[in-house]
């Protein structure tokens, strides 16, 4: 599946998007920890580490937010992180 990353989560994942192939019956929960135990490269001064950012984004599966990380992800889909940001 795509993984989309923006922002900070861009910065800290030293990427833009990445592809991860799922076991059958994979949750978000699931992917956002093998996300986490990637191996990456230091994160520009000043970003936090990519872990620290999963646990307070936002995720879009599909263009849909996601409300329950508990849901079980296709290999077709699409999951977007977008970290805190400030502005409008």
């Amino acid at each position: 599946m795509l993984v989309r990353y923006f922002a900070a989560a861009a910065a800290a994942a030293g990427t833009t998007e990445e592809h991860y192939d799922l076991t059958p019956g994979s949750t978000v929960d699931d992917l956002l920890s093998e996300i986490a135990a990637a191996n990456r490269p230091t994160p520009p001064a000043g970003t936090p580490e990519l872990s620290r950012l999963l646990s307070r984004s936002s995720f879009l599966r599909n263009e849909v937010a996601v409300r329950d990380r508990s849901i079980t992800l296709e290999p077709q889909d699409v999951l977007d992180v977008l970290p805190p940001f400030a502005g409008g």
